[in-house]
């Protein structure tokens, strides 16, 4: 009930701030009419990423781990198709059932330096989702004109402030069937130059 309650609260208090922004869309537009898309960003950016448009359901992994309990139950209040799985524990399984909402019609969202880092290097899971769909992966980062950053974070998460200048860029789509993971990787660092 409590947690119930907590994720009440955390997607609410997500709708309430991403309504305060001033969000600009930039770079070019995912190739939607090809099939599905993934995205892949780095840990820290999401928060920004909640204003981006969604014209399909878009499949996320959240781990199994008791914060990614809550972090599940406030991504599914907030639209997402939430799976349950790390690289830590459960991945397969995870991956497996995020595989499979690709191949039914879905997009999906993947922080690609994995559930512990190291921050900004990028790991295969993404690619291997991508190349199992026949999906195209987009990198996409998130810019804001002031920003709380939670330095204790591991990944040092950035949450735009109420009434920022929130820029989404993305970049051009890579084909899943030759991407590395450092390609990905570079892919996104480019877009936060």
């Amino acid at each position: 009930m409590l947690r119930a309650f907590a994720a009440l609260l955390g997607a609410l208090a997500v709708r309430l701030l991403r309504a305060t922004w001033r969000v600009r869309l930039l770079g070019p537009a995912p190739p939607y009419e090809t099939g599905p898309v993934v995205f892949c960003f780095w840990h820290g950016r999401q928060a920004g990423l909640f204003a981006h448009p969604r014209p399909r359901p878009v499949a996320v992994l959240a781990s199994l781990s008791r914060d990614g309990a809550l972090q599940a139950r406030i991504l599914a209040r907030l639209g997402f198709d939430v799976h349950r799985g790390s690289s830590s524990r459960g991945g397969a399984a995870g991956l497996k059932s995020l595989i499979g909402a690709l191949r039914g019609g879905a997009d999906a969202a993947f922080a690609v330096d994995g559930p512990r880092g190291p921050v900004g290097v990028a790991k295969p899971g993404a690619i291997l989702a991508a190349r199992a769909a026949g999906a195209a992966i987009v990198p996409i980062t998130v810019r804001a004109s002031r920003r709380w950053v939670f330095a204790r974070a591991w990944d040092g998460y950035a949450l735009p402030v109420p009434f920022a200048e929130v820029e989404i860029v993305r970049g051009e789509a890579i084909p899943a069937a030759t991407a590395t993971a450092p390609d990905v990787g570079a892919a996104i660092d480019a877009l936060d130059r």
